[in-house]
């Protein structure tokens, strides 16, 4: 059995790229519209992996990150920040925050999931 992947994402467009990229594979892709919607669907779900959107509407990835490292049935959780925030810093305030990896988007669709499978051997 694949994995189960949380994708913190409002933006339709990506995620359903991300899901079709993914589902492909056989991995098991969960959506949260917004950032405290995705830490109530990680608690409920314990996903494998988290796969986590900066720029989200009532609270920003990076919080999201830092309260999912704080709860400790998730703190071994791996945390991928998928963002467009491609700022010098950028990775560096994400991985402060805790995760774990940075992709940048637009994301390969070439290599997408060799990457992800990366992050969920380690899980």
């Amino acid at each position: 059995m694949k994995a189960k992947i949380l994708y913190i994402e409002d933006n339709e467009q990506n995620f359903y790229l991300v899901h079709f990229i993914l589902d492909s594979r056989g991995y098991e892709v969960l959506w949260a519209r917004d950032g405290q919607a995705g830490i109530q669907v990680a608690l409920q779900e314990r996903p494998d992996l988290i796969l986590l959107d900066i720029q989200l509407p009532i609270m920003d990835g990076f919080t999201v990150a830092h309260v999912l490292r704080e709860k400790p049935e998730l703190d071994e959780t791996p945390i991928v920040a998928l963002t467009s925030y491609a700022m010098p810093g950028d990775r560096d305030k994400a991985m402060d925050a805790g995760c774990n990896g940075y992709i940048e988007k637009p994301i390969n669709p070439a290599t997408f999931a060799e990457k992800i499978e990366e992050y969920v051997s380690k899980s």
